[in-house]
């Protein structure tokens, strides 16, 4: 009976080594699966994910959901084969999500900032969209600069020492001439609020002996009220389409979605071009799982799109916000927009 006892314990040594191993060995590899969807038309947490204040918004209804990919990494060698023996999830390199030369906390940040500046282009693009008119807007005040205090970012700059400035080259021209120390007086108008006037005295300049401002402006579409995207957390630029699509929406009467369950993806440019994004078949099949019927598909990811395990999904092709528009319409209308 001992010397059974000892055989059986030997050979359960390297099985109980190897099963310790499956657990305790990290593999260099992160699972990319289906994440949450998210309906840009609701709520989270109790606030709109998109928050118009300033002016009439219109009732909206039904979906328009953008997607993400989820991303699991430090994994052990048994959660790597239960993901990939599953085939819903990917195993990628982690060298190809967290470049070697990056920190993972770097790229998270870079994440997040792409994922701030596709709002402020999902802002742009849709008012592009609406025929708000062009002004100089101040994108973000230097925190430690002279317009700090005096500025805020949304502002539309209108004249420089009564000067009028119709456009950035007009604006940085006159700024051109300014010395550091110099006092200047900008009119500006400011969302939800009567327009203004400020004196500010202008900084040493980091590139030349002209006066500092301390502002990042832009050329783009200008609407005096406010638009706020309350989802957070969410990396990448990827949602810009989906957000232009919400704000569209809110601010025009009928349902850009037609009553159906639309959900997509996409990043989007300040004038409404539509650009390719990563991970697209696995935001297909959460947008499936989620319920959706129809999928807005950026126009360079739709070879790769075509081979998502979802049939039960309709992929439209899209370029521009207003070719989203437009098949959104025509396919409610029982039309045949591009597919992919």
């Amino acid at each position: 009976m001992n010397r059974r006892i000892s055989t059986l314990a030997v050979a359960l040594v390297p099985i109980m080594i190897f099963g310790a191993l499956l657990w305790l060995v990290t593999v260099p590899y992160v699972a990319l699966g289906p994440g949450p969807t998210f309906n840009t038309l609701g709520e989270v947490e109790g606030m709109e994910v998109v928050d118009i204040e300033g002016t009439e918004v219109h009732p909206t209804s039904g979906h328009l959901n953008m997607t993400t990919v989820s991303q699991r990494d430090q994994l052990s060698l048994l959660q790597a084969l239960v993901f990939w023996a599953s085939g819903r999830d990917q195993l990628v390199p982690r060298d190809l999500v967290y470049p070697p030369n990056r920190t993972r906390e770097e790229v998270e940040e870079a994440n997040t900032r792409d994922f701030r500046e596709s709002e402020d282009s999902a802002e742009y693009a849709a008012l592009h969209y609406l025929d708000y008119p062009m002004a100089i807007s101040v994108e973000s005040i230097d925190e430690e600069g002279p317009s700090k205090g005096k500025l805020q970012a949304g502002d539309a700059i209108d004249a420089v020492n009564n000067t009028p400035v119709a456009d950035l080259e007009e604006f940085q021209a006159l700024m051109a001439d300014t010395k550091p120390g110099e006092t200047i007086v900008v009119d500006y108008r400011r969302k939800n609020a009567p327009a203004g006037t400020t004196e500010i005295t202008l900084g040493e300049h980091p590139d030349g002996d002209k006066g500092f401002l301390g502002v990042n402006v832009l050329d783009a579409p200008w609407a005096p009220f406010t638009i706020e995207f309350n989802l957070a957390n969410i990396g990448g630029p990827s949602a810009g389409l989906m957000f232009s699509l919400a704000v569209v929406d809110k601010l025009t009467t009928g349902d850009i979605n037609g009553s159906k369950f639309v959900a997509g993806t996409g990043t989007i440019s300040g004038d409404g071009e539509v650009g390719a994004i990563g991970g697209i078949t696995h935001k297909i099949v959460a947008a499936e799982d989620a319920g959706a019927t129809v999928f807005l598909v950026p126009a360079d990811n739709c070879d790769e799109a075509k081979t998502a395990d979802a049939d039960g999904i309709d992929l439209l092709k899209v370029d521009t916000l207003k070719r989203a528009i437009d098949s959104l319409r025509e396919l409610s209308a029982g039309g045949e927009p591009p597919r992919c």
